[in-house]
């Protein structure tokens, strides 16, 4: 098969079109002629020389594709040969064919011709796992979907209207904030020219936000920190604007003595690790209200939320320094941080 390989990290043509042999297909995989595979960051970024791939996944470039079932492990009873097919992956779309574990793979949705559909799976999986499974948001609640013209944040948005949400957006254009108008925002903001959460607390009264979405970090922390609702969950899964922020949570005068422990400064550190946060992100601090984890972990959901959906399989890479938001100085693969502001 043909199959694009990245001999020398560089620009557009950096990409070179060569022949590989078929993916083997494990038990729980599917073979996929593909049709057409999906455009990302991450791809862009693997092409710099900025993103390798996971150890076992395909160095050729393509997170998402569409196409044709060809073949089918002996474990797979869901799909079949013929069956037209949209799927994430861990690395390999940019090729003639392409493995993808069954999980990981979506029927056509009506009206989507192929090529269209090989946008769905990147952002449909993210967004579920982070808005709804891990953020929990539901009907009624107010979101915030930060970048609400990108890939990520047009379905956010759409997803979140769809299921009975009211949603704020941010957006960096007069374009922008329109399209994201379109597709079901109730309010925008351009956060290039205005204080998106001074802007948004008025628009709402006072009042905070449930849930927000956002792919900044640390340029955005402390605005969103201060729009949350009692309760409210702030789910980061992007680092552009910075990887390190500080916090400090007061310890409120009632909090029980096991939470106010957790809450400490001097309890929030181990021996060797650094205080560039008192919020540290670790297990033992979930009542804190500070969760972090991959996309096959456990969520800290709120009491009384259920969990909600599929879960995405953890092929989504997002390497970065988890300094503050983690142990400092440590390096690793960050799908998401969850934020949950206690009642008090």
């Amino acid at each position: 098969m043909r199959a694009i390989n990245i001999p020398t990290p560089g620009g557009p043509e950096a990409l070179v079109a060569e022949e590989r042999p078929l993916p083997s297909v494990e038990p729980e995989e599917v073979l996929i002629k593909v049709a057409a595979a999906g455009v990302n960051r991450p791809d862009s970024l693997q092409r710099q020389g900025g993103y390798p791939p996971p150890p076992g996944a395909s160095d050729v470039p393509g997170l998402e594709v569409s196409g044709t079932v060809v073949e089918a492990g002996r474990a797979v009873t869901d799909l079949h040969l013929g069956d037209q097919v949209c799927a994430l992956l861990a690395g390999g779309g940019y090729a003639e064919y392409a493995a993808a574990p069954h999980q990981q793979c979506l029927p056509i949705p009506r009206g989507l011709d192929l090529v269209s559909a090989a946008a769905i799976p990147e952002t449909f999986f993210t967004v579920w796992t982070n808005l709804f499974d891990r953020g929990a948001l539901t009907a009624g609640e107010i979101a915030l979907i930060h970048g609400g013209a990108s890939g990520i944040g047009s379905t956010a948005i759409q997803l979140a209207r769809a299921l009975g949400a009211t949603v704020l957006a941010t957006a960096g254009s007069q374009a922008k904030l329109e399209f994201c108008r379109s597709l079901g925002a109730e309010h925008a903001v351009n956060y290039k020219t205005e204080d998106f959460a001074a802007a948004l607390k008025a628009h709402l009264g006072g009042a905070g936000v449930d849930v927000i979405l956002d792919i900044a970090g640390a340029s955005s922390f402390q605005q969103n920190l201060a729009l949350l609702a009692p309760e409210g969950r702030l789910v980061i899964i992007g680092l552009l604007g910075g990887a390190k922020s500080e916090r400090n949570q007061p310890v409120p005068a009632d909090a029980p003595a096991s939470h106010r422990d957790r809450l400490d400064p001097a309890a929030a550190h181990a021996p060797g690790e650094g205080r560039h946060s008192r919020c540290a992100a670790r297990d033992d601090l979930a009542p804190a209200g500070v969760r972090h984890g991959s996309a096959g972990d456990s969520a800290h959901v709120p009491p009384g939320r259920r969990r909600r959906g599929p879960r995405a399989h953890g092929c989504r890479r997002h390497p970065g320094q988890a300094g503050a938001f983690g142990r400092p100085g440590a390096t690793g693969w960050l799908t998401c941080w969850t934020w949950l502001k206690p009642k008090h």
